[in-house]
């Protein structure tokens, strides 16, 4: 996957010496732009739908969404500020990352089947985004990023697994 430039060098009164080259902390960091923005979209998604699911299932859903978009609530903090340890500012408006994010906002209120197969989706795919991530920390030698994509790829891959088995 290549990660469009997007990322802007910080102002930092001193030069960022973590032992990466320049160029290999900032594709990391566009990287996890793309990861931020699209966990940050799959937040609000998975927010919604906690607050709006309706359905013979509506207690264990709205738990399950709930527990979910609290740990997408932690991620977002954990990844900006891994941006900003690279050297890089991290987005932070809700147009930047709808601008950046893959996973699709939505306008409606579903029904539960169709929440429950779009966060499946969402899931899978952010998890593949950080899989991407992930190449990119291996020729820098980033052990702390990996781990950070590794763990987060552990929790989409959960989320998605728990929600498919809801599905008949």
């Amino acid at each position: 996957m290549d990660f469009q430039d997007v990322v802007q060098k910080s102002h930092e009164p001193l030069d960022v010496k973590v032992g990466m080259p320049e160029d290999q902390r900032r594709g990391i960091a566009n990287g996890l732009n793309k990861v931020l923005s699209d966990t940050y979209v799959l937040l609000g998604k998975t927010h919604g739908f906690h607050w709006n699911v309706t359905g013979p299932h509506f207690h264990s859903l709205h738990e399950m969404f709930e527990d979910q978009y609290r740990d997408l609530v932690d991620a977002v903090d954990d990844i900006a500020e891994r941006i900003r340890a690279l050297g890089f500012f991290a987005p932070g408006s809700l147009s930047q990352f709808l601008k950046y994010a893959d996973i699709e906002d939505e306008h409606g209120v579903p029904d539960a089947e169709e929440m429950i197969r779009q966060l499946a989706r969402d899931n899978e795919l952010l998890s593949r985004t950080c899989r991407a991530v992930v190449e990119l920390t291996h020729k820098a030698d980033d052990t702390v990023t990996e781990d950070l994509m590794n763990e987060r790829m552990a929790a989409h891959d959960k989320a998605a697994w728990m929600l498919r088995a809801t599905l008949r």
